[in-house]
């Protein structure tokens, strides 16, 4: 299996991955295929599927944030059962991740990633595939070290259409795993940052980060 970067829009391997993520996620989260030139291009961004007989089985995107000396994974998307593509795509994006880490001096503290709640989406079938299924997905984030941020999460739509997308937990995989909570401030800045992008925010996104700007922590809870 190749584990292949994609930097540019006319890659061909692209309009595969894009053709996947519409068939495993909802539409809300998938954002539209010519809107994706400028983030393929970003330097920051770093998109890679794993390709095997030269068709794309997974996919995954994620970000490593210098200042923070956080990561945050966008998505993982497994494409076929049996093929081992999950623990492929952790063990490359992992390894990629530490040694950018290393390159800016430091040991990569933690990994932000988003999860469906399943007993709140249970309607959305994920293309079918049974390693997407939420309960799996949650399961797996758990045996590799990932914990729930305990508060009520949203985010806003990729549709900028001001829509606040819940059934979500945001979680946090810290790399040094005797930490309890993790500073708030680390989460509104970051959130501040992932979605700076979107300009049109959702009434209950706001409220949200009020409500975790009157915290000096947030407690990290099993998923």
């Amino acid at each position: 299996m190749e584990y292949h970067r994609i930097t540019n829009i006319e890659d061909p391997y692209f309009k595969q991955m894009h053709q996947l993520m519409q068939q495993v996620f909802p539409p809300e989260e998938v954002l539209e295929f010519n809107f994706w030139k400028e983030p393929l291009e970003d330097t920051g961004i770093r998109v890679f599927v794993a390709v095997k007989n030269s068709k794309v089985v997974g996919a995954t995107e994620y970000r490593y944030y210098e200042d923070f000396n956080v990561a945050m994974t966008d998505f993982t998307i497994i494409g076929k059962d049996g093929l081992g593509v999950g623990t492929f795509l952790a063990q490359k994006r992992l390894a990629d991740l530490n040694t950018l880490a290393f390159a800016n001096g430091k040991r990569l503290h933690g990994i932000f990633a988003e999860i469906y709640d399943p007993y709140k989406v249970e309607q959305y079938e994920f293309g079918g595939i049974k390693s997407m299924n939420p309960y799996v997905r949650r399961e797996v984030l758990s045996h590799l070290g990932y914990k729930r941020l305990d508060f009520p999460y949203v985010h806003p739509s990729w549709r900028n259409d001001g829509e606040a997308v819940s059934g979500l937990d945001l979680c946090f995989l810290l790399i040094d795993q005797r930490e309890e909570k993790l500073n708030s401030n680390l989460i509104i800045q970051f959130l501040k940052r992932y979605y700076s992008v979107l300009s049109n925010k959702p009434k209950h996104w706001k409220e949200m980060i009020k409500n975790l700007e009157k915290e000096k922590s947030i407690a990290l809870l099993p998923i």
